[in-house]
C-alpha cells in the first residue's frame, strides 16, 4: 500500500516543525491561556497535544513492524472522525494532562526539545522501512508524512488568536492537500488557497453553499478527517 507523499518527507516535517515551533517559542504565559481552533482547548492545551503527537513519531520510528502496511499517508486519516466519543474523551484527557504544568515554560521547552530529536530520527529514518503506531502498520516515509500533517493543521488551530505569529510552512501546507485530496479522490476546487481547504477539509470552516455546489455529491463526505 503507497500513497502518494513529498519525495522529501524528511524534510517536509522539518519544515512543518520548525514552522510550528516559531509559533511557540515565542509565547508566554498569558497567550498560552488563549482559545484555539480546537473545541475547548487553550494554546497550551494543544501544545501539549502536539508535544504527545510528536512522541508518538519518535517512538514509532524506533518501532520496526513485521507483516505488510495496512495504512499509508492518505488512508491514516479515515480512521479519524470528528464529533465521536472518543474525541470527547481525547478532549478531556489533554485537558487534565496539560493542566499539570503550571509552569507553561516547562511544557514550551518539552515540547520545543522533543520536535526537534522527532525531526532527527526522521531524517535519520530509512523511508522504506514498516513501523507501527496505533494498530497500524505505515512505512517510514507515510508516517512522517502523517506528522507533518497533523502539524500543520494543529499550527492553524494553534495561531487563531495570534494574527502576527508566523504561519504554517508551504511544504506542510502541501502535504494537506495532498492528503486531503487523496480522501476526496480528486482535486479541490482551485481557487481554494491551501489554508481554507485545511480549514474545510478537516471541519475547521463550514462549506458555503457556493462551495457546496461547485463540489457537487462529495460536499457530503467534508469534513474529509478532524
Amino acid at each position: 500500500m503507497s500513497a502518494a507523499h513529498p519525495p522529501h518527507p524528511a524534510r517536509t516535517l522539518r519544515a512543518a516543525y520548525e514552522a510550528s515551533a516559531a509559533v511557540v517559542a515565542g509565547l508566554g504565559d498569558d497567550e498560552s491561556w488563549l482559545p484555539t481552533g480546537c473545541t475547548g482547548w487553550a494554546v497550551r492545551d494543544l501544545v501539549f497535544h502536539c508535544l504527545q503527537d510528536a512522541q508518538r513519531g519518535l517512538v514509532a520510528l524506533h518501532t520496526p513492524a513485521d507483516g505488510d502496511t495496512d495504512r499509508d499517508a492518505v488512508t491514516y486519516w479515515r480512521d479519524w472522525r470528528p464529533d465521536t466519543t472518543g474525541a470527547a474523551n481525547g478532549r478531556r484527557w489533554v485537558r487534565v494532562n496539560a493542566s499539570m504544568f503550571l509552569d507553561f515554560g516547562q511544557l514550551r521547552n518539552l515540547y520545543l526539545d522533543t520536535l526537534a530529536a522527532a525531526v532527527h530520527a526522521a531524517d535519520a529514518a530509512d523511508p522504506t522501512r514498516r513501523v507501527a503506531t496505533q494498530g497500524h502498520v505505515l512505512t517510514a516515509a507515510d508516517l512522517i508524512d502523517t506528522l507533518a500533517v497533523e502539524a500543520t493543521v494543529h499550527h492553524l488551530d494553534m495561531t487563531v488568536r495570534l494574527p502576527s505569529a508566523p504561519g504554517p510552512s508551504a511544504e506542510g501546507l502541501a502535504a494537506v492537500r495532498a492528503a486531503l485530496d487523496g480522501l476526496l479522490g480528486r482535486p479541490a476546487p482551485p481557487d481554494w488557497s491551501d489554508a481554507h481547504y485545511a480549514r474545510a477539509g478537516t471541519g475547521r470552516a463550514a462549506l458555503t453553499d457556493a462551495e457546496r455546489a461547485a463540489l457537487g455529491p462529495a460536499a457530503d463526505r467534508f469534513p474529509l478527517f478532524g
